[in-house]
């Protein structure tokens, strides 16, 4: 059994949501026993356990969950940088301030391992379940690059993020075509030029 598996996970409160749904539905004006919205406080609440799923769980057990990693032996005797970067991993994420829908997001992550390396894919399932929380965009990338860090040991992580959000795009300002970027840096990336080129160039 994964690690993933073994760890056991909090519940959401699935009755309280279907409640507060169906107060809100009539907050709104509608009635929420017509036959289109009947379902509607209970498929609510089974999207909210899936959706924020992130929130059940700290950084710390993310990593526990997602730790697995190999040991890689790299040639330090040139001055050529090991950097391990993921890029165009699809996320999506809910906005704290309005708990609308954060799309479109991409997340390219990078890091200079420190002996041991992350398998791919944990890479991307870190982003996913971060991603499953209510927040913001920059919370996001600070929490990815924190996991990456705790379950890599290495220190320098660097985390970029692109997306749309809608409590922008469809409502308030009403800017479609606005995208927000956010950028992480840690450890030699903060002050290292050449390997923030190297990172910016990889998903260029």
């Amino acid at each position: 059994m994964q690690k993933e598996e073994k760890m056991e996970r909090k519940k959401i409160d699935k009755a309280a949501i279907e409640k507060h749904i169906y107060g809100i539905l009539t907050a709104l004006g509608e009635n929420p026993n017509r036959e289109g919205l009947k379902e509607t406080p209970k498929r609510v609440a089974n999207m909210y356990e899936e959706v924020f799923a992130g929130i059940a769980y700290t950084n710390q057990e993310i990593a526990e969950l997602f730790g697995k990693t190999f040991e890689a032996e790299f040639d330090h005797t040139t001055d050529v940088r090991d950097l391990v970067v993921v890029k165009d991993i699809d996320i999506f994420s809910y906005c704290e301030h309005h708990l609308a829908l954060m799309y479109d997001m991409k997340v390219t992550v990078g890091y200079l391992p420190n002996g041991r390396v992350i398998g791919l894919s944990k890479i991307a399932r870190i982003a996913d379940m971060v991603g499953r929380r209510l927040q913001i965009q920059e919370r996001i990338g600070a929490d990815i690059a924190e996991i990456i860090s705790m379950v890599t040991g290495s220190k320098d992580v660097a985390v970029r993020i692109e997306g749309c959000h809608s409590c922008m795009t469809a409502r308030g300002i009403k800017k479609d075509t606005a995208k927000t970027v956010t950028t992480v840096f840690r450890g030699q990336f903060r002050k290292d030029e050449m390997l923030q080129r190297m990172f910016y160039q990889s998903y260029c």
